[in-house]
């Protein structure tokens, strides 16, 4: 009988050699392996192959991986047969560096784990921290969480606690890390037990990344399935060379000549996200934003929107380059060229993914030379330029100075009422505050 401490979960067998499925490595239970089935995951990734039975044999991994290769099945799976093997609530932590990446990868677990009755509860910005603690009181099984959000609870959740964890995973770990998590991953990893099993994924080995691998993991197995930078052998890379000042047409033009596609499209900044957006939409383009200005609701929003392909073209910042699985993706822009090389790998690996086809195509400005050799000299080859018509391009130029007049207008009106909503805030702080001095002066009148 489970313990008071535990939660029932349906059991099975372990598979045999001779009876074993074919969608999941050796070891791995039936009833997870019908899961995996269910999912349309034929055949195990090669980060799957090499982790999954080490970590079934109990050893502490650093999984290096490359984005879309299959990572959330490579730690899910294992902690989810531990989980049968002794069931118990608060078993697994998940960070992760994004709530995107967060809200996917509980997803994954609740799919994986829904014929065994496993809960898991998410816990990010941007969200109400009330109903967190409360789903946290439920003692899920596996809390998937971004450092920040989770050390505010540990902090200030009453009752909440993770002394008796016994799997920690820190998936993106140099993300984590780049996003000046240290100091959150380091309060976290001096209240939870000692005595546990933990697995560190990320792309690439970083100075920091190393540093932590010495602190959080013990004697760990080392699964690299990459050893150099590289983007997948399907991926078909373009450039295309074009003045500033004509980046919208070009853009314009590319979505037109590649109609019937579903394409991400990667901008530097929020506020250029959100204007190419409007640009898009004043065109007659099924266009969204994805940025870290949006509320969570409407981020979450956007990428459902795009997942279920009621909205064709996905405008985001690197929010949205890594982790996060998307499969329809047929053809990634750079619009603005990344500022680290590195990242280009994550923007480009959101096509052609699972041995699918796909298309990616990098604007290079006057401005972006350098950067887009550098970019060149990381993955190790020379880009070809994307075939276009100057001609057909320079027809279209009218008709999007119209159009970005308009959606500059919108940003504007957008602004505005943002600042308005400021105020009407302000003010009403204000009222509130004059209200308890004059009711703190009428008390001491009475007073005396």
């Amino acid at each position: 009988m489970p313990g008071p401490g535990t939660q029932r979960l349906r059991t099975t067998t372990p598979i045999t050699p001779s009876g074993r499925r074919t969608t999941a490595p050796r070891g791995v239970t039936d009833v997870l392996c019908e899961a995996c089935d269910q999912l349309g995951w034929k055949t195990p990734t090669k980060i799957q192959v090499e982790a999954i039975p080490v970590a079934l044999q109990g050893r502490d991994i650093i999984g290096l991986a490359e984005t879309g290769s299959g990572k959330t099945g490579a730690f899910a799976l294992p902690i989810l047969q531990a989980l049968l093997e002794t069931p118990q609530r608060l078993f697994a932590l998940v960070l992760t560096p994004t709530r995107e990446l967060a809200f996917q990868i509980s997803e994954q677990f609740e799919a994986l784990g829904s014929s065994i009755g496993v809960h898991s509860a998410v816990i990010v910005g941007g969200i109400d921290t009330m109903s967190q603690s409360l789903a946290l009181a439920k003692k899920p099984h596996v809390i998937i969480a971004t450092p920040g959000r989770l050390v505010d609870h540990l902090e200030n959740t009453k009752g909440f606690n993770l002394r008796a964890l016994k799997y920690l995973v820190m998936d993106e770990a140099d993300r984590i890390l780049n996003m000046d998590f240290e100091t959150e991953v380091d309060k976290i990893l001096k209240v939870i037990p000692r005595d546990r099993k933990t697995f560190l994924f990320s792309a690439t080995m970083t100075k920091k990344v190393q540093k932590l691998q010495r602190a959080a993991l013990k004697n760990p197995v080392k699964c690299a399935v990459s050893s150099k930078y590289q983007t997948v052998e399907k991926l078909q890379q373009y450039y295309i060379f074009i003045p500033s000042k004509f980046k919208d047409t070009y853009l314009v033009y590319i979505l037109s000549e590649l109609a019937g596609n579903s394409f991400m499209i990667f901008c530097s900044t929020c506020n250029n996200t959100q204007r190419t957006a409007l640009l898009l939409r004043n065109l007659g383009f099924t266009a969204i934003p994805l940025h870290g200005q949006m509320s969570q609701n409407k981020r979450l929003g956007s990428l459902n929107k795009f997942k279920a392909k009621a909205r064709s073209i996905l405008l985001a910042t690197d929010v949205a380059s890594r982790g996060l699985d998307i499969p329809h993706v047929d053809v990634v822009i750079n619009f603005d060229i990344p500022t680290h090389s590195k990242d280009y790998i994550h923007r480009v690996g959101r096509t052609a993914r699972a041995g699918r086809s796909g298309k990616s195509i990098t604007f290079v400005t006057q401005y972006d030379v350098e950067l887009f050799q550098r970019i060149e000299h990381l993955i190790g080859k020379k880009l070809p330029a994307f075939p276009m018509q100057e001609e057909e391009v320079m027809m279209m130029t009218e008709r999007v100075a119209e159009a970005q007049r308009f959606a500059r207008m919108e940003l504007r009106e957008q602004g505005e009422k943002k600042r308005s909503r400021h105020d009407d805030d302000d003010t009403e702080e204000a009222i509130g505050v004059r209200n308890k001095v004059a009711g703190g002066k009428k008390k001491k009148r009475k007073a005396f």
